[in-house]
């Protein structure tokens, strides 16, 4: 790290702290001022004091935690420049998950972006990613390992649609994060032509209604409560992943287990969990985007917050990048469910 770069971000206990705007960014722990990219637990925790986010941001947060899930919110529109202290930041869209968001951080002509988590393949129901051109990236690694190249989107939907045909007898159970994971699943279908009601767990009503709420088209959705399960053949029904393995997964006629998540490109990793059909359908970039990003921001460093860092810092150093590894604990828990 160049000094410069060490006076807007280091690292603390709770997190990225910038001390020049005395905030933190997805910090683990409560603290005064939190900055969030995104809803999603591992980076989007209540008790803070002050939280500053995107509208969509705050609302999941509201539904997931409570009103009450901070002292004090602050909106931040996409693109707005908002001064924090000695500091200016921006919210850029991420292409995550709805409200998702990079943060820009500039002050005497340095800028550092903090990713968050991101993705920059098709997604009817967010905004789409944003490059923005920095000195320092500080890049989320979920997929960092060359083997992780996500197939196009629009075959992995086709895939599921042709079991349903195949397989008209049999429920297709479809195990997907809550928040992102399940949407977008749902509105890839409808851009791919599945015009039939769509079957959802309980515990994804409450997020998909927002979506639905913020004007994302999802079609005719039903609730599995209220109706027969074992009258379900032939159905998509989208669920928890946990929910893959519960009572409550029995009762459907002879259900085919499917995930959707960018794990599944390994095969054996489907094995365990018993995963009949899997669907490699990830919101986090590949091993191409990540490495076409990091070039595309034309930044001198690269700051890696989870996952395969080790391996992505290798490459960004044969490529004549400065990059470190920052081994931070507690994110990337959402993709690993999924």
């Amino acid at each position: 790290m160049t000094p410069r770069a060490e006076e807007l971000l280091t690292l603390t206990p709770q997190g990225l702290y910038c001390p020049a705007g005395d905030f933190h960014i997805d910090p683990l722990r409560p603290v005064s001022r939190a900055l969030v990219t995104h809803g999603h637990a591992d980076h989007a925790r209540p008790g803070h004091a002050h939280v500053l986010a995107t509208p969509q941001t705050l609302d999941i947060m509201a539904l997931r935690y409570g009103e009450n899930h901070a002292r004090a919110t602050q909106v931040a529109a996409y693109g707005e420049a908002i001064r924090i202290g000695d500091v200016s930041v921006r919210f850029i869209p991420a292409g995550h998950v709805l409200g998702s968001a990079q943060i820009v951080i500039e002050r005497g002509g340095l800028r550092l972006v903090v990713t968050g988590d991101y993705k920059r393949g098709e997604d009817p129901t967010c905004a789409a990613f944003e490059c923005v051109p920095c000195d320092v990236f500080i890049s989320e690694a979920t997929f960092g390992l060359p083997v992780f190249r996500h197939p196009p989107i629009r075959d992995e939907i086709a895939r599921l649609i042709a079991s349903t045909e195949l397989f008209p007898d049999r429920a297709h159970l479809v195990g997907a994060y809550a928040l992102g994971k399940a949407q977008r699943m749902i509105a890839l279908l409808r851009a791919q032509g599945y015009d039939r009601p769509i079957w959802l767990h309980g515990a994804l009503e409450k997020l998909s209604d927002y979506y639905v709420a913020q004007g994302i088209e999802l079609g005719p959705l039903r609730k599995v409560a209220a109706q027969d399960r074992a009258k379900l053949a032939g159905e998509i029904v989208i669920c928890p992943p946990s929910a893959m393995q519960d009572r409550w997964s029995r009762k459907f006629p002879d259900p085919i287990a499917c995930f959707a998540s960018g794990w599944m490109r390994v095969r054996a990793r489907a094995r365990q969990k018993g995963v009949e059909l899997p669907l490699v359908l990830s919101d986090h970039a590949d091993w191409d985007d990540l490495i076409a990003t990091i070039r595309e921001t034309g930044a001198g460093e690269v700051w890696l917050t989870h996952g395969e860092a080790d391996a992505l810092a290798h490459w960004c150093a044969g490529a004549g990048i400065a990059a470190r590894p920052l081994n931070l604990l507690g994110y990337g828990e959402e993709e690993a469910q999924s």
